[in-house]
């Protein structure tokens, strides 16, 4: 038996990381990586108490320069893509990172993501009836992808003759987030970055000049003690809440039914007791994380696992061997759709906890539940193949019959 090794880049880790994290989390929870360049940790105590602690970020220049820090300056060409990230607040931090969120929580309300419920339900349905008619396809690109995108859109205001331009733009931006991008990766997110930033400032215009009742009239107007988003802040935001809640959910929903496929006894269950969605939808991102790994900067030398990590280090969290940790778990490895209690850490904790989470649930939900009930006999065509990346991690596809 060959050793499992911690390989971002193999095609067969990305496959299946599962039984390099079992070596890890009993041989090596804290280590130096040469190839990444990153300290990596893996069991889930670790990664919950880093995810809490401030003196860990997801930038550090708040504080200090590049090269203060012991990093490479960027290069110049790269300056609209990191404009357009760091005017939302997924890459700074206190209190820049307060002040977004909670202008930004004022306008994107738990009020009215649960008033998208119907609109998600009826798409969701729409598509799956699509893909029943058809007698099946790639569940991927035919709901899996296209929901996510069509609520977001529908959320902000976006018009639907031009949404055809937000997957493509939201795929080449997150390319920015796999590890070491290649330098034409690199270009073609900062073309898709000028492209969607200068589309979102002419929508953001005519919202405030004429508001409707969609969330980018509500940004452009949002204020909270006389402050109000600036509108880099408001494109940075629109970008941020398409990008983290469309490709993160795709990948939730294909790699969800690769999993189900796979354990045919839980599909059968869940099939049988429609009642048992929600725990399966949290069940699912924890059994097959579909954004395996987040990653901190250490703003100041912290201890664990009794490693000493230094300052100016980066740490690479792993989400997926945490959800998968037998100290949190009673038989991590099965799939178990009425898993409860069920403290999966896929969307994050601390200040960075995903807010687009309870919209992401409400998704997977109606998503799954229009698949069991439209298509009660969903099969697999053939195996399906992982795309490259690690940092967000699916299928190339996934072909199904009815």
């Amino acid at each position: 038996m060959s050793e499992v090794t911690y390989d971002p880049w193999s095609p067969a880790f990305v496959a299946d990381p599962y039984p390099a994290f079992v070596r890890l989390r009993a041989e090596r929870p804290v280590f130096f990586d040469e190839p990444t360049g990153q300290w990596v940790v893996s069991r889930y105590a670790d990664v919950d108490a880093l995810l809490r602690d401030r003196r860990l970020g997801r930038s550090y220049l708040h504080l200090a320069t590049h090269e203060e820090f012991g990093q490479a300056a960027e290069p110049e060409f790269l300056r609209p893509f990191w404009d357009l990230v760091r005017a939302g607040m997924l890459d700074v931090e206190p209190p820049v990172h307060t002040r977004l969120r909670r202008l930004v929580s004022r306008a994107f309300t738990a009020r009215r993501v649960e008033g998208l419920r119907p609109l998600v339900a009826s798409l969701a349905g729409e598509l799956v009836a699509g893909l029943v008619a058809r007698g099946g396809g790639d569940l991927l690109a035919e709901v899996a992808e296209p929901l996510p995108v069509n609520v977001i859109a529908e959320m902000l205001g976006v018009p639907a003759a031009d949404r055809p331009l937000l997957r493509p733009w939201s795929a080449d931006i997150c390319g920015m987030y796999e590890l070491n991008p290649s330098q034409e990766a690199q270009r073609t997110a900062v073309r898709a970055a000028t492209e969607f930033s200068d589309y979102l400032r002419g929508l953001a215009r005519a919202r405030r000049a004429e508001p409707r009742d969609d969330l980018i009239s509500a940004l452009a107007h949002v204020m909270d003690e006389g402050d109000r988003l600036t509108e880099d802040e408001l494109i940075g935001t629109c970008v941020l809440l398409l990008n983290a809640g469309h490709e993160a959910t795709v990948n939730a929903t294909g790699n969800g039914w690769w999993s189900l496929f796979r354990n045919p006894g839980e599909l059968a269950r869940l099939r049988a007791d429609h009642a048992l969605i929600p725990t399966a939808a949290e069940e699912l991102m924890r059994y097959d994380t579909p954004a395996p790994m987040f990653e901190r900067w250490v703003l100041a030398d912290i201890e664990v696992g009794g490693v000493v990590i230094p300052k100016g280090a980066e740490v690479a969290l792993q989400f997926a061997s945490a959800n998968r940790d037998p100290e949190i778990f009673v038989n991590p490895d099965r799939l178990d759709v009425a898993r409860d209690p069920n403290p999966h850490i896929t969307f994050g904790l601390g200040i960075h906890y995903c807010l687009g989470a309870p919209l992401a649930r409400i998704e997977l939900a109606e998503s799954y539940g229009a698949l069991l009930r439209q298509a009660p006999s969903l099969r697999l065509v053939e195996e399906p193949r992982w795309k490259p990346g690690y940092v967000l991690r699916g299928l190339e596809g996934l072909l199904v019959e009815v």
